[in-house]
């Protein structure tokens, strides 16, 4: 069992949002993750997991008052902040909120994260989605982070600019992630306002139309001790078998005949909202352009 230790909440949010109760802290979706490749193989899969939805200020009540979760430390359950964001060992909550008021963006409010939480040390986050409010109350952006296999993050960030309860949202792709997927491509995102259902759509796209369909739905389930026991032996391994899984799909396709594509490095920018490129990175994406239209 763990000491109780105090809060150590440097984020600057404000004082109501100091924790208070267990469900306050966020929860776990439990569902499944289901890719439909159409072109140019077929290819599908399905897989049962969870994600957990945590509010980025109360990670270190969750430490403290949760047996089975701790931030950045090992346990059945862990949250480490350099997992995420430029990967340093820094509160996530400041860079996020110092990351989009560069770009003019006022997040003073709650920032929840959708993301896999570490299982015995380990995780692995294809997909981690930041839900950023502003004081009042009001979503502002979504934080689509995607990380590859190469070791490789780049953030698309998007405003929100109304209140609908389905937001749909749309991005170039710019970061390389699968080896068997060109660059010249566009994100189309399409999500719901976390509440007892959640459900994330992802459709990629080229000039031919759409290549890819991904999904995670899940339901609620608050965050409590017995909530991650329980997690633990019905999704056993989970984070470790995610990895996995995503090299024997690769696997898979290149028996199918799917041909490996080599793709460039990351943008020097974090974000791609109010990213400008280089000249060398304007010469490549008008390259990969002229050479998808040949």
């Amino acid at each position: 069992m763990k000491e109780g230790r105090k809060d150590q909440n440097n984020s600057g949010a404000p004082s109501n949002f100091a924790p208070n109760k267990m469900q306050d802290y966020g929860a776990l979706y439990k569902g499944r993750v289901v890719h439909r490749r159409l072109r140019p193989k077929t290819h599908f899969l399905s897989y049962r997991v969870f994600s957990l939805l945590v509010d980025l200020d109360r990670l270190d009540a969750m430490d403290r008052d949760l047996k089975f979760f701790s931030r950045n430390k090992f346990n059945l359950f862990s949250f480490y902040d350099k997992d995420f964001g430029t990967g340093a060992p820094n509160n996530i909550a400041d860079y996020m909120r110092g990351s989009l008021a560069n770009e003019g963006i006022v997040a003073d409010g709650v920032i929840k994260l959708l993301c896999y939480p570490r299982m015995l040390g380990y995780a692995f986050n294809p997909l981690s989605v930041y839900y950023c409010h502003n004081r009042q109350g009001a979503l502002v952006a979504i934080v689509y982070e995607v990380s590859s296999t190469f070791g490789e993050r780049h953030s698309y960030l998007i405003r929100v600019e109304d209140d609908a309860p389905v937001l749909r949202q749309r991005a170039a792709k710019r970061l390389h992630v699968s080896p068997f997927m060109e660059m010249a491509a566009d994100y189309h995102f399409r999500l719901n306002r976390p509440s007892s259902k959640l459900t994330l759509l992802i459709r990629q796209t080229d000039k031919g139309g759409p290549i890819l369909h991904a999904s995670f739905t899940g339901q609620r389930e608050a965050v409590s001790d017995g909530a991650l026991m329980r997690a633990f032996f019905a999704y056993p391994l989970m984070t470790v078998k995610i990895i996995a899984g995503i090299h024997w799909e690769a696997v898979k396709l290149i028996l199918k005949g799917m041909r490996l594509r080599s793709g460039p490095k990351a943008p020097a920018c974090a974000f791609s909202d109010g990213c400008e490129e280089s000249p060398d990175e304007q010469a490549r994406i008008l390259a990969e352009k002229k050479a998808s239209l040949a």
